[in-house]
């Protein structure tokens, strides 16, 4: 049993990290006052291989495996949480596109995507239809060599700035998660329309709703075979949401780091605060918790990475970091005082922010029926 990054590793985050220092961290709070999305950063990161890391060489990425992509999520979210997006969706995307799409969809767009230059998004989401993905209303009608592709996905991650979407529609409306299939469309088809939110957090990554009125889409947009989008999305999401806790803790992470920093300057009483029970006690118990799961988010990708039974593995890092990492960076605004309560540091913004991803990529009460249907057998699933 190993616990240790490879040499390559360990150097590949310690470049990370710096570059999270000097180059993400000082602009975080400005994407998020203005609203504006940092295109040239995702540009910026692609040139670091940042967007292309599960993308295989052949199509312009680095073929990294899942242990050094889950590398990459935790460090740049040390520097810019939304930033790390361009990590988690895009080894999503990767796998998805390059396992199930045609030689033409490939072509077009994974090389651009690894480069940072292209944005695609995944738009599964609906007004009616969240974590129960079989009862999307979204339909794809065969007609000849095309599809015509009607309805509205909301809560979409980069709707307002993606260059294409990865949408999710019935392809067999009366057959639940059995006929659902995905296309690749690209944003200026005629008829697809967003809208953007107003969100309390994630505010550089312009989530939104997508409108679908009647799009063509060509038979070879269609992603793997029809009405089997369904389960090649679910082995997908076994590594987004190992990613996205890592994001999270990478998150809690740097926000601990800060506050133990500001406790053992800051005095009362004629001490630092750090030697107050009070004050060092929640930090303890948050590292502690936040370490566990980290080190349980690295042993899932290893699984990953091995072609190993991994699913409930997944479902319990995706429902713990969120949450735990939420709960560790609203104790640190406590721990500064009311200074910690103000804009002028990152905390607050943080804990916006990962409050989205305890919603994204299925809530913490889907992650447990996930987990009880693995561990205790599907005719004993909670419904």
């Amino acid at each position: 049993m190993d616990f240790t990054f490879s040499e390559e590793q360990a150097q590949w985050r310690e470049v990370l990290r710096d570059f999270a220092r000097h180059e993400l961290a000082p602009k975080y709070a400005h994407w998020d006052r203005t609203g504006a999305f940092p295109r040239d950063l995702w540009r910026a990161m692609g040139r670091l291989g940042l967007t292309g890391l599960r993308v295989s060489p052949s199509y312009g990425g680095s073929g990294a495996d899942c242990l050094t992509t889950g590398i990459a999520a935790e460090e740049i979210a040390r520097g810019d949480f939304n930033a790390a997006y361009a990590v988690v969706l895009n080894a999503l995307l990767a796998e998805v596109l390059e396992a199930h799409a045609s030689e033409v969809v490939k072509r077009e767009w994974l090389a651009p995507m690894a480069a940072g230059e292209r944005l695609i998004a995944i738009a599964i989401t609906e007004p009616g239809a969240g974590s129960d993905v079989a009862q999307i209303a979204a339909r794809a009608e065969r007609d000849g060599d095309r599809y015509v592709l009607t309805g509205e996905k909301s809560g979409i991650s980069l709707a307002s700035v993606a260059d294409a979407f990865v949408v999710f529609a019935k392809t067999q409306m009366d057959a639940g998660a059995r006929g659902v299939s995905a296309f690749l469309v690209p944003r200026e088809a005629p008829g697809v329309s967003v809208h953007r939110y107003e969100d309390l957090g994630n505010v550089a990554i312009g989530r939104g709703s997508v409108f679908f009125e009647r799009v063509e889409v060509p038979v070879d947009h269609r992603i793997g075979e029809e009405n089997r989008a369904f389960y090649q999305l679910m082995r997908g999401f076994d590594l987004s949401r190992v990613l996205i806790c890592l994001q999270c803790l990478g998150a809690a992470m740097q926000s601990l780091d800060e506050t133990a920093d500001h406790v053992r300057r800051r005095r009362a009483f004629g001490r630092p605060l750090a030697q107050f029970q009070g004050v060092a006690f929640p930090l303890v118990e948050y590292h502690t918790q936040i370490e566990m799961i980290r080190w349980f988010s690295y042993r899932a990708l290893w699984l990953r990475d091995r072609g190993l039974p991994h699913t409930k593995e997944a479902s319990m890092c995706k429902w713990l970091g969120p949450q735990v990492a939420a709960q560790a960076i609203h104790e640190c605004i406590l721990l500064h005082g009311h200074y910690g309560y103000t804009k002028d540091l990152p905390l607050e913004q943080r804990l916006r922010d990962v409050i989205g991803l305890e919603i994204g990529d299925g809530t913490a009460q889907t992650q447990k029926i996930v987990i009880a249907r693995e561990w205790l057998g599907k005719a004993y699933k909670p419904c």
